[in-house]
């Protein structure tokens, strides 16, 4: 099952902090009038680059030789790992590029420069200082804080940065973003971790201190690690978005901005290892036993059969619906193999008409569909929010399970470690299983966002012992961690927490929200959410 503070928000929407949804009103109706008068901004023209590619897998580590040798006993196999806990997830990260020998791989929305932001860019560094080649491929959306670091970056021997689909001013992203709109409101949401070729980890998390349950506010997310037959195709996938014409070299559009200097980050590291706190979480972080039992052949690995799903980068220049460019269509065909039950995990569940049709005719068939999601108290994105509210009827009218997340869920989950009474949960892990044994890991949400307008990628695996547990999370949400959702004979919704009386409004949720999420669903934005 799910550990972690059941929390979490998915990747943020454009704009780092999205806009709510007065802001996104408003943001829509000044598009057409600042595109005629600031026009749209130009790209610097792309070098002349000679494509380069994944490194071959390095037996140089131990890690890497023990890898090989198990890989090559289950041939044609994955060997998939899930990683449940924030914290186990940064300890993974951290060890794997302190083992490094030859490469280091990485593709992300969201990289924030605080604790865990930090500390990732630190090992990163000292990789490169020994030699490892390292390829870091950002989404530019939420960059801008971090330009002085990445031109810190940049400027190391043996570390390479590229900006996905980059904004070109770089001190006013608005402007950008309004006189440009059709293109930048377009990312790349793809999250990979790839190291020396033989281990990699696919999943939900950015790198950002909440994903890794830092601090008071943990979101409920998931990885999984990886190798064996699949590795091929998670460096393929990077390797084709790293040579895409949307990958811009960072150095060309942070020319301007002054480097941090390696003594001034430095010093940042020290203080946020001063502090006890962090001290404590990062510690904890590194002894977890995933990547030590790796390197001894104990841990334990199931061998399934997986590959990847993801959509092509021309998906981000290409505004005409080309279903060939997209990831949908590929969990579509693994949806209509459903026979029993389909269970939705995703934070960011707006499903359409065309969604809401397809999931209403597996639950009048027969197939038992769950889905679970943030409730309006949880969710960071009310906006969001509001293109779900309007699909709720409908979907229970015609059988499907509604589970919201409550917002003090990560204070209910019984855990080891204390994460603060006052944390607030929201989910941030994207899984589907099928029939308790085929399940998708990964960043894509059930929403329009993530089927047509951002790029995405997961893990398909074909595994009971992985895809029974995520069941059974959503099995057992309500009442411990969810609201149940259903509809009175006259129509109406109805809230129940499992302990007190069950109620007709949203639950700890103000009149406000409740009138912005009603608004919002009126307005045409669903495209956009």
């Amino acid at each position: 099952m799910l550990h972690g503070p059941l929390a979490a928000s998915g990747a943020r929407r454009p704009g780092g902090k999205t806009p709510g949804l007065v802001r996104r009103a408003a943001a829509g109706l000044a598009i057409a009038a600042l595109a005629v008068l600031a026009g749209c901004a130009g790209l610097p023209p792309q070098p002349e680059r000679t494509p380069t590619h994944a490194l071959p897998p390095s037996t140089e580590s131990t890690l890497g030789r023990t890898v090989t040798a198990m890989t090559q006993q289950h041939p044609e196999r994955s060997g998939v790992v899930a990683i449940e806990d924030g914290r186990a997830a940064f300890g993974v990260r951290v060890a794997l590029a302190r083992i490094a020998r030859r490469s280091i791989d990485i593709q992300t929305f969201i990289w924030h420069g605080d604790a865990a932001g930090t500390l990732l860019f630190e090992e990163l560094l000292r990789a490169a200082e020994r030699g490892v080649r390292v390829r870091l491929l950002l989404d530019d959306l939420n960059t801008g804080p971090i330009d002085p670091t990445l031109a810190l970056l940049a400027a190391q021997p043996g570390i390479e940065v590229r900006l996905y689909n980059p904004f070109v001013n770089r001190q006013s992203r608005t402007l950008d973003l309004l006189a440009d709109f059709a293109r930048l409101n377009r990312r790349m949401h793809n999250k990979s971790f790839t190291m020396d070729g033989v281990v990699a980890l696919v999943g939900g998390r950015n790198i950002a201190d909440e994903y890794f349950e830092i601090g008071d506010t943990g979101f409920v997310d998931l990885d999984v690690l990886a190798i064996g037959d699949v590795l091929p195709s998670v460096t393929a996938e990077f390797d084709l978005y790293w040579n895409s014409a949307s990958a811009y070299p960072a150095r060309l559009l942070i020319a301007d901005v002054p480097a941090e200097s390696r003594a001034a980050f430095a010093e940042r590291v020290r203080t946020i290892r001063a502090n006890p706190d962090a001290n404590s979480y990062t510690s904890a972080a590194v002894r977890n036993p995933v990547v030590r039992e790796l390197i001894a052949g104990t841990l334990d690995v199931q061998w399934v059969r997986a590959m990847v799903a993801h959509d092509d980068p021309a998906k981000t220049l290409s505004p005409i619906d080309r279903p060939e460019q997209q990831l949908l269509p590929q969990l579509r065909g693994w949806l209509g193999q459903a026979s029993t039950s389909f269970d939705v995990i995703s934070p960011y569940f707006v499903p359409g008409e065309a969604g809401t049709a397809v999931l209403s005719a597996l639950a009048q068939r027969g197939v038992r569909v769950r889905v679970l999601t943030n409730s309006l108290s949880a969710t960071d994105e009310k906006s969001v929010h509001a293109g779900y509210a309007k699909r709720r009827e409908a979907l229970l009218r015609a059988g499907v399970e509604l589970y919201e997340l409550k917002r003090d869920a990560s204070t209910i989950v019984q855990r080891a470690r204390d994460i603060g009474r006052g944390s607030k949960a929201g989910l941030h892990a994207k899984t589907y299983v099928i029939d308790g044994r085929l399940l998708f890991v990964g960043s894509f949400n059930l929403d329009p966002r993530s089927s047509k307008l951002n790029t995405e990628m997961g893990l398909l695996i074909d595994s009971a012992a992985i895809a029974g547990p995520l069941s059974a999370t959503v099995e057992r949400a309500f009442p411990a961690l969810a609201y149940r959702v259903t509809m009175a004979d006259d129509g109406s919704l109805r809230w129940d927490d499992g302990h007190g009386p069950v109620v007709d409004v949203e639950p700890e949720s103000d009149w406000l929200d409740r009138a912005l999420v009603r608004i919002g669903s009126w307005l045409p934005i669903e495209w956009l959410l």
